[in-house]
């Protein structure tokens, strides 16, 4: 296949601006699904993507349409999957830039058109969703020539869910994209730019092929991990894999080797042939910075050795997502996991609990700190129970965020406000069009990660739309809260906070727990304590037993005398008896910061 003829594109935008139907409206106009196999979202194959109507993994593709070979690459489109957008467009040399035409340019999609740009690719920008009643081509467009500096002669307008205007699109892929550089000759050098497990092939590498050739029978070498194996399959997805004799320089596909091993595949590692090695290997990506920690611990039914494989073959197919062992005193071994934000959390929590059938007891989710201590030692601490003693620390430092809120003018007060609340400093603030107006602020991460994108959603009334970056950490004035009960500290519920709101967090977190947790035979004493000092107290009763229900008269001394047993024997239970924290106390941080706010 000549490299003229290839074209090596993805498709960009904001969550739910129509890149799936776009992908679906290509595949069938291109003839690669027949027409009684289409159906809505056909890149989209797992489950979750389906329910919750977004896309979650980067999907490929190949079609062949007026005598080109096109490689398709459909992205998410959510802030907490940018990284699967970042890899994605390494492997082509053009990307699709769709915008909603009744929405225009929301704040994912600048972040996306920077991504795009920073990689060198040439953007074909589309307007989608011409049909509906409520479009707004002209000022879509107006927004996008402002906000992006994109020539209004180069938008295309298009509706993928009718098919109008997407044959055009694709006349300018080929017009506009260039084909790919390589050397079909030269040693082979393949980005490998996503990967899965299969239980019966072993580990299935998604690569993208830049120089050389690569067929069955062939030995390789991954130049990372120093990884020999020999092919047994490559081929191309259609949208099945689909195999095929080699793979050239240009092409998108898959290789399936004799690797069993999950930890011999890193993502962004570079394949090369075993005896005519390349010289210098792709610079790969960098590894993408976990925001968000929280602990998953195996629940009745599931073993500790099922959590770990399990974790493993989900880290081979996200790569952002990390963890590492952990042990608490209260839920036993476990590990502590990272995750990009917090939706990314819950698509892995439940990709665990129904793809390997595993019950898992989660714990509330906490932000990274810096801590710098007296010593001018700087430690890095995921989870708080491992916070320093106080006595020992110089400076503790919280990460912040650059966050663009992108919202119609009559919302600007309403999310100034909210945005304020939240400890957030004002940066500046840009217009894009005549009706809306971007916010941009720097907020602590820790502020963001509970309920502000609810909050935020509800006083726009669904019309704003959130970006957001790291930049770094910053010194605050934050300090650990523990929550102790029956005088034990339970370490999945300490909480590090701002100190203004320790107090009301505290309180919040005593008496949501004095609900989860069932009455004992003694009473329970639930506390939030700032070291030694205790900020927050509730008791559950004790159940009571009637043990003079059985003395209808007799000597007043018999009822003294059992009542004086029942005290003593709940006195002892209370020095003795464990108090059991059900599941749901675990989350009950969460749920008290959401009825705090």
């Amino acid at each position: 296949m000549r490299l003229q003829s290839i074209r090596n594109f993805c498709i960009i935008a904001h969550i739910d601006h129509g890149k799936s139907t776009l992908a679906d409206r290509i595949l069938e106009i291109t003839g690669t699904v027949e027409r009684r196999k289409l159906r809505e979202q056909i890149l989209d194959d797992m489950d979750l993507e389906r329910e919750r109507g977004i896309t979650i993994k980067a999907s490929s593709v190949a079609l062949q349409y007026k005598g080109y070979h096109l490689n398709l690459i459909d992205t998410p489109g959510h802030v907490d999957f940018s990284y699967e957008v970042s890899r994605s467009l390494r492997a082509c040399e053009g990307a699709i830039l769709v915008v909603d035409a009744t929405q225009g340019v929301e704040a994912q999609t600048v972040a996306n058109h920077h991504l795009a740009v920073l990689a060198g690719l040439t953007v074909v920008p589309v307007i989608n969703k011409i049909d509906l009643a409520n479009a707004r081509p002209d000022i879509a467009e107006l927004e996008m020539e402002q906000s992006l500096e994109i020539k209004r002669s180069d938008i295309l307008r298009a509706s993928a869910r009718l098919g109008t205007g997407v044959r055009e699109v694709l006349d300018a892929v080929i017009e506009r994209i260039p084909p790919p550089d390589g050397a079909p000759d030269a040693p082979l050098k393949a980005l490998i730019f996503d990967s899965k497990y299969d239980d019966y092939r072993g580990v299935v590498v998604y690569v993208r092929l830049f120089d050389g050739v690569v067929k069955m029978g062939q030995k390789v070498l991954m130049m990372k991990t120093g990884r020999i194996a020999e092919v047994h399959e490559v081929g191309v997805f259609s949208p099945q894999m689909s195999a095929r004799p080699e793979l050239r320089a240009g092409e998108v596909g898959y290789i399936i080797a004799n690797i069993r091993t999950i930890h011999d595949v890193d993502i962004g590692d570079t394949i090369t042939d075993e005896k005519n090695r390349t010289a210098v290997a792709l610079p790969g990506y960098v590894a993408p910075r976990p925001m968000v920690f929280c602990g998953f611990y195996p629940a009745s039914g599931t073993t500790y050795e099922q959590l770990r494989d399990a974790l493993e073959k989900l880290h081979l197919n996200d790569s952002a997502f990390v963890y590492q062992p952990d042990v608490s005193e209260a839920l036993g071994l476990g590990f502590r996991c990272g995750f990009l934000g917090l939706l990314h959390m819950d698509i892995v929590q439940e990709r665990l609990e129904r793809e390997q059938q595993l019950g898992l007891v989660k714990t509330a989710p906490n932000v990274t700190y810096e801590i710098l201590l007296t010593t001018g030692d700087k430690v890095v601490i995921e989870n708080p129970a491992k916070f320093p003693d106080p006595a020992q620390i110089e400076e503790v430092r919280e990460p912040v965020v650059r966050v663009s809120l992108v919202v119609p003018l009559e919302c600007v007060g309403a999310a100034m406000k909210l945005a304020e609340a939240r400890r957030g400093r004002y940066i500046s603030t840009d217009y894009i069009g005549q009706t809306r107006v971007s916010l941009n602020y720097d907020i602590p991460f820790a502020e963001m990660i509970y309920d502000f994108f609810d909050k935020f959603k509800s006083i726009t009334r669904g019309y704003g739309t959130m970006d957001y970056e790291f930049i770094g950490y910053k010194a605050a004035n934050l300090v650990k809260v523990d929550i102790l009960v029956a005088g034990k500290r339970v370490d999945a519920l300490s909480m590090i906070v701002h100190r203004d709101e320790a107090d009301p967090r505290g309180r919040a977190v005593v008496k949501k727990l004095q609900k989860e947790i069932p009455r004992h035979l003694f009473e329970v004493v639930i506390q939030a304590a700032i070291g030694a000092k205790v900020i927050a107290r509730e008791s559950i009763k004790p159940l009571g037993k009637h043990v003079l229900a059985r003395c209808s008269g007799g000597d007043i001394s018999r009822k003294k005398k059992l009542l004086k047993i029942q005290r003593e024997g709940k006195h002892r239970m209370k020095r003795v008896g464990a108090v059991e924290v059900p599941q749901q106390a675990f989350l009950a941080v969460l749920s008290a910061e959401n009825e705090e706010g």
